[in-house]
C-alpha cells in the first residue's frame, strides 16, 4: 500500500523518476587548436573547483506558464571531463550526461547549455535515450564559448522538422528568440564591431577591398548600394571605418587574415584548416609574393622556351636563401610542402603536372582543343549559338565603335564544310564565344595599365560533321583612343607562317579574356558572391528547427569564412587577383557591371542553356530539352545532376508543405526571401523576374536553384582551373602587348621565332608562378569533403522519410556516375568528352560512392557548397 501511495498524489497518478541518459561528442579547444596548450589546464582546473558544463533538457508538451517557454528539467552536469581522453585521430571525445526524468515531462525537443570553463568547446552533438521512446538527437555542430561571452543562454534543438505553424508550442518562443539573437537584435549587438564569440549574421556592402589608408593607389569603389556599382551583400564585421574614406572600412593587417569576422559557426573545420587552405594563402600572399618578385626582378623575368614552363613541374624554381621564405616554410602545413618544396634540403617552388599536358605537352595548341575546352572546360557556361550574321553590339558605337562586327561570310565560309552561312545558321552550326560588349568599356583604361594591353574578342565556332567544334574566325577589337581610331582585326585558321603564328597568338588574346571572365564572373560573382546573401538571410530567417533550413544548410557550409577570406588577400586591392589577372585595379568593379545583367530565375542549367541558345524545348527528350551540341559534356551531365536535385526537392518539400496555403503562411519562409530580394540583393529588389513565394512550385525552383549554384555550378567552374589553368599556356591570364602590325618589327620576331613572342605576350614568370600557386590551392579537394548526395552526419534528421528520400538521391547520383564513366569511355564517338588532350571530363562526376576522405587534386567531385 505504502508504494500505490507513493504513486499517487491529491488523487492523481504520479510519474515515477527515472533518468534518461545521454551521449555527448565534443571536440577540445586545445585538441583543435595545438597552439593554445594552456586551454586543456585551465578548463581542468574549473572542473575542480566545480565550474564545469552543465545542461537542461526542454519539453515539448509542458509549458512554463511564468515564462511561456517548455518545461526545463533539473540542471545535469557533463560527467568525466577530466579523466576522459580525446580520440587520436578525430579529437572527438565521448562524455556522459545523465538527466531525471518521468513520463510527465514529455520528449525533449531543446536543451540549454551552460559553459562555466574559461575556453570555448566545439559541441558536435547529444544524443538522448528517452525511456519508452528510444533516441532523440541533436546535431549541434557550433562552437559554445563560455557564459560570460554571451547575453542569451546557448539553445540547442532536437533533429525534428517543423513549419512554424506546426511548432511544439513549448518551443515556439525560444525558436524566435533564437533567431532574434542571431540577428544580434538583443543589447544593440547589430551595431557593434563583432568579436570572435559573436554568432551575429549581417549584412554589408563590398567597402573593405580598397586600403586607401595606406595608400590612395589602394583606394577601390564601394561594390553595392548604388547604381553605378550594384552588388550582392556580404557579412558584416563591424570594423572602423577608413580615416582617408568614410564610406570604406579599415582592413584587417595581413597577419590578422584568418581573424577576418565571420559568425564562429561558419568558420572553418579543424581538418580543413588543416588541409592547409588557410595557412597556404596567406603564405603565398605575405612570404612568396614579395621573395618571388624580388628573385625575378633580379633575373630575366622571361620564359624563353615552352621547355622552361614545363621546369615548373619537373625541376621546379629554385629559390634563394632567405630567413622569410625559411618562416613560411614553417608556417605551410606539411602537405603543402610534400607538393610544393622538395624535401633534399633544397628550396624549390615545384609544382603538379597539369592533366591538360600529361598526356601531349602540345595537345593544347589544336584547334579542336581550343574548342573543346568551351564545352568541357573550366569555363563552360559562356559559349551561345550564333542566331544572327554578323554579330553584334549593343553598345553605344559613339563610344565604342561599329556595333556589327567585321567578321564577313568570306571569311569563315572557307571552312563551313561546304555550307554557306545561311545555311550554317539555319542548321543550328554555328556558335560564338563573345567577350566583346563586357570588355569593351574597360579596354582603354586596362591597356594605360603599366603592364597589360587586351582586346574585346569575339570567337566564332563551326559544328562540324563528326559532332566536333572548330574556331573558324576571331574578332580582336580596340576603342577609338586619343589620337587613335577604333580598331578591329579579323583572323582566321592557319597552321604556318605568318598567318599560322597571328592566329596562335589570336587564340591566346581570346584565352587571355575567357580566362578573366572565368575568374571574375562565371567563378566569383555567379558563384561566391551571389551565394552569400542567401547564407546570410537562412541564418537570421529560418529556424534551425525548419525544414528549408535543414534542406540549405550542408550547400552553405564554409562559404562565407572562404568569401571573407578573399576579401582579405584575393580579390582586396593589390590583392593576388589583380596581380594575376588582366583588369588589375579594375576586376572587381567590372564584376560589379556585369551583376547588372544578373537574374536569380535564370541560373538553372536548363533555363540558361535556353538563354544561350544552346538547347530548344523538345518533350520527345528525356529531359524536354534538345541540346544544340550534342557531346557538350557540361551541359550533358549538368542536366543529369539538376534533374536529380528537382526530384530530392520535390521530395522533400511534398513532406511539409501540402499545399500552396502551406507556403503563404510560412511567417519565416516569407520573411526569409523578402529579406533576400530586398536586402541580401537589395540592388535587384525592383526587379519583377523574382519567385513570388506563393506556391509551392515558387519554393521548388528557388531551393534548387540555390542547391546547383553552390554545389553542381560551382564545382564545374572551380575544381578544373589546375587542370586546364595549371599549364599557363593553355589559359594565360594576362597579355602585355597587342599584336603585331602589318610591315612590323615585331611581325618579322613573330615569324622568326613564334613560340618566343608568344611566350614574350603572355604572363611572365612571376605571374604564371603566383597565378598557378593560386589555382593549385584552390583547386583541391579538402580531405573533410561532404559532396553531394552525402550528409556529414547520418542523424541529420529524425525523420525517416527524409533519410529514405535522401537515400533515393544518393543511389541516382551513384547511377549518374556510371553514366558519366560509360560516355568518358565512349571518346571515340563522344570526342568532346576526352578530346586531344586526352583529358575526360569528371568535373561533374557526383562522388557521392567516396566516403575515403583523401582530398587532393582530382578533379572529380561536388562538393555540397562553395567551400573554396
Amino acid at each position: 500500500m505504502d508504494k500505490l501511495a507513493e504513486l499517487f498524489q491529491f488523487g492523481q497518478p504520479k510519474s515515477a523518476q527515472q533518468k534518461i541518459k545521454g551521449t555527448m561528442v565534443i571536440q577540445k579547444k586545445n585538441v583543435l587548436d595545438l597552439n593554445d596548450f594552456n586551454a586543456g589546464i585551465t578548463d581542468d582546473v574549473s572542473e575542480l573547483f566545480g565550474r564545469g558544463v552543465s545542461f537542461q533538457l526542454v519539453s515539448t508538451s509542458q509549458i512554463d506558464s511564468s515564462n511561456g517557454i517548455g518545461k526545463l528539467s533539473k540542471k545535469a552536469p557533463l560527467q568525466n571531463w577530466i579523466s576522459t581522453h580525446e580520440g587520436v585521430l578525430t579529437g572527438q571525445t565521448t562524455y556522459g550526461v545523465e538527466f531525471d526524468w518521468d513520463s510527465s515531462f514529455g520528449i525533449p525537443g531543446a536543451f540549454f547549455i551552460t559553459n562555466s570553463h574559461h575556453h570555448e568547446f566545439f559541441l558536435n552533438s547529444l544524443t538522448l535515450q528517452v525511456p519508452g521512446n528510444g533516441n532523440v538527437h541533436f546535431d549541434c555542430n557550433s562552437w559554445v564559448y563560455p557564459a560570460s561571452k554571451y547575453n542569451r543562454e546557448r539553445v540547442f534543438f532536437s533533429n525534428r522538422s517543423f513549419l512554424p505553424a506546426n511548432s511544439p508550442p513549448a518551443l515556439t518562443k525560444l525558436r524566435n528568440e533564437e533567431l532574434r539573437n542571431l540577428r544580434g537584435e538583443y543589447d544593440g549587438m547589430a551595431e557593434t564591431e563583432r568579436k570572435e564569440c559573436d554568432r551575429v549574421y549581417d549584412y554589408d556592402f563590398y567597402n573593405d577591398l580598397g586600403n586607401p589608408d595606406k595608400n590612395l593607389e589602394l583606394s577601390r569603389p564601394v561594390l553595392g548600394g548604388s547604381e553605378q556599382f550594384p552588388y550582392p551583400r556580404r557579412g558584416r564585421t563591424g570594423r572602423p571605418r577608413t580615416k582617408t574614406e568614410p564610406a570604406s572600412e579599415s582592413r584587417l593587417a595581413l597577419d590578422m587574415s584568418l581573424d577576418i569576422y565571420v559568425p564562429r559557426d561558419e568558420r572553418f573545420g579543424h581538418l580543413k584548416l588543416s588541409d592547409f587552405l588557410a595557412y597556404s594563402l596567406k603564405s603565398v600572399a605575405q612570404f612568396l609574393v614579395p621573395e618571388l618578385k624580388s628573385l625575378f626582378d633580379s633575373t630575366p623575368n622571361e620564359f624563353d622556351s615552352f621547355e622552361d614552363v614545363m621546369k615548373l613541374y619537373s625541376d621546379g624554381i629554385k629559390l634563394p636563401d632567405n630567413p622569410i621564405l625559411d618562416a613560411a616554410k614553417n608556417l605551410i602545413p606539411l602537405e603543402l610542402i610534400k607538393e610544393f618544396l622538395t624535401t633534399d634540403g633544397q628550396k624549390l617552388l615545384k609544382y603538379p603536372l597539369p592533366p591538360v599536358i600529361s598526356n601531349d605537352k602540345f595537345a593544347w595548341r589544336k584547334d579542336e582543343e581550343f574548342a573543346r575546352q568551351m564545352l568541357a572546360g573550366v569555363d563552360p557556361v559562356v559559349i551561345q549559338r550564333l542566331q544572327s550574321f554578323p554579330p553584334r553590339s549593343k553598345l553605344d558605337p559613339e563610344m565604342y565603335g561599329p556595333q556589327i562586327s567585321c567578321i564577313t561570310a568570306s571569311h569563315i565560309e572557307k571552312n563551313l564544310d561546304g555550307l554557306t552561312v545561311e545555311q550554317a545558321l539555319e542548321d543550328n552550326k554555328l556558335f560564338i564565344l563573345d567577350h566583346h560588349d563586357v570588355f569593351m568599356p574597360y579596354v582603354n583604361r586596362i591597356n594605360a595599365l603599366p603592364t597589360t594591353k587586351i582586346y574585346a574578342s569575339r570567337t566564332i565556332l563551326f559544328l562540324k560533321k563528326d559532332g566536333t567544334l572548330r574556331p573558324v574566325a576571331i574578332e580582336l577589337s580596340l576603342p577609338a583612343s586619343e589620337g587613335r581610331e577604333s580598331v578591329r582585326k579579323v583572323f582566321t585558321p592557319a597552321e604556318e607562317g605568318a598567318d599560322g603564328a597571328l592566329w596562335q597568338l589570336a587564340k591566346a588574346y581570346v584565352a587571355v579574356n575567357d580566362s578573366g571572365y572565368h575568374q571574375l564572373i562565371s567563378h566569383w560573382l555567379k558563384t561566391h558572391a551571389v551565394t552569400e546573401p542567401f547564407v546570410i538571410a537562412t541564418n537570421r530567417q529560418l529556424s534551425v528547427m525548419h525544414p528549408v533550413y535543414k534542406l540549405l544548410s550542408p550547400h552553405f557550409r564554409d562559404t562565407m569564412n572562404i568569401n571573407a577570406l578573399a576579401r582579405q588577400t584575393l580579390i582586396n586591392g593589390g590583392g593576388i587577383l589583380e596581380r594575376t589577372v588582366f583588369p588589375g585595379k579594375y576586376a572587381m568593379e567590372m564584376s560589379a557591371v556585369a551583376y547588372k545583367d544578373w537574374r536569380f530565375d535564370e541560373q538553372g542549367l536548363p533555363t540558361d542553356l535556353l538563354k544561350r541558345g544552346m538547347a530548344m524545348v523538345d518533350s520527345s527528350m528525356s529531359h524536354g530539352l534538345k541540346l544544340m551540341i550534342e557531346d557538350y559534356p557540361y551541359a550533358v551531365d549538368g542536366l543529369e545532376i539538376w534533374f536529380a536535385i528537382v526530384s530530392w526537392v520535390k521530395e522533400y518539400l511534398s513532406l511539409y508543405y501540402q499545399n500552396d496555403d502551406a507556403v503563404k503562411s510560412d511567417a519565416e519562409l516569407q520573411a526569409w526571401w523578402t529579406e533576400i530580394r530586398n536586402v541580401g540583393h537589395g540592388d535587384k529588389k525592383e526587379e519583377t523576374w523574382w519567385y513570388r513565394m506563393e506556391k509551392v512550385e515558387d519554393v521548388e525552383k528557388a531551393i534548387t536553384t540555390i542547391i546547383w549554384v553552390a554545389s553542381a555550378l560551382h564545382a564545374a567552374v572551380n575544381f578544373g582551373q589546375y587542370p586546364y589553368a595549371g599549364y599557363m599556356p593553355n589559359r594565360p591570364t594576362i597579355s602585355r602587348r597587342l599584336i603585331p602590325e602589318e610591315g612590323s618589327e615585331e611581325l618579322s620576331e613573330v615569324v622568326q621565332n613564334p613560340d618566343l613572342f608568344l611566350l614574350r605576350t603572355i604572363s611572365n614568370q612571376f605571374e604564371t608562378t603566383l597565378g598557378i600557386a593560386l589555382i593549385e590551392i584552390l583547386s583541391r579537394q579538402s580531405t573533410d569533403e561532404v559532396y553531394l548526395g552525402q550528409r556529414a552526419t547520418n542523424e541529420w534528421s529524425g525523420d525517416e522519410r527524409v533519410t529514405e528520400a535522401f537515400e533515393r538521391f544518393g543511389m541516382k547520383l551513384k547511377e549518374i556516375e556510371k553514366n558519366i564513366r560509360e560516355r568518358n569511355e565512349d571518346a571515340e564517338k563522344l570526342k568532346h568528352r576526352c578530346g586531344p588532350a586526352q583529358l575526360p571530363y569528371t568535373l561533374l562526376y557526383p562522388n557521392t560512392s567516396d566516403v575515403s576522405h583523401k582530398g587532393g587534386l582530382t578533379g572529380i567531385g561536388i562538393p555540397n557548397s562553395v567551400s573554396i
